[in-house]
């Protein structure tokens, strides 16, 4: 019987321990958090999955945006661009870059909901989440790169226009330079 006493109060006390050291749901994040959810999403791998998934269409862009110009470009002008494009992206501090995040999912996120979503992408669906999001992101950023080029070339030749005339406007007025616009 005594033993039975003694591990009772035993059992107790360490449960009381347990209790005392467990950290509040809506406690601030830790970094220690923050970075395991960072390793559960695969951030480095994801990121660099969806860098890999945006360049196709980012090379597709450039092709469009200089295709009226490549009889004024070198021959092989698409090719060392898009070569410097894939090595600019490369050269990123991916490590750094998610050191840096790091504060912000702090000031965004409690304890308890890193834990939720740690508990969220460590499971199938979020797994599966994990997994599609980098063809999600290829095929959305193919759907919508005809909307962009044409936005983009759109405000490129508003632009120029707008260059052009005050340069006219500069040249009429030698030594006075034309208001500034207010957008």
């Amino acid at each position: 019987m005594k033993r039975f006493a003694l591990a009772t109060i035993v059992l107790l006390c360490t449960s009381a321990i347990g209790f005392a050291v467990q950290v509040p749901a809506d406690s601030p994040a830790t970094k220690e958090d923050v970075q395991k959810y960072l390793e559960v999403m695969h951030s480095r791998e994801m990121m660099l999955k969806m860098m890999d998934a945006m360049m196709k269409p980012m090379h597709q862009m450039m092709h469009e945006r200089y295709e009226k110009d490549k009889d004024k470009l070198p021959t092989d002008f698409e090719a060392r661009m898009n070569k410097e494009l894939d090595d600019y992206v490369k050269s990123f501090p991916w490590d750094e870059m998610l050191h840096a995040m790091v504060p912000v999912y702090q000031k965004h996120f409690t304890k308890g909901d890193i834990d939720h979503l740690v508990a969220f992408y460590s499971g199938a669906t979020g797994q599966k989440v994990l997994r599609e999001l980098p063809a999600i992101t290829a095929e959305a950023m193919q759907s919508i790169l005809p909307i962009m080029t044409q936005k983009i070339d759109a405000m490129t030749q508003d632009l120029q226009q707008q260059v052009a005339e005050m340069m006219k406007q500069s040249e009429a007025k030698p030594g006075q330079h034309p208001p500034t616009s207010k957008n």
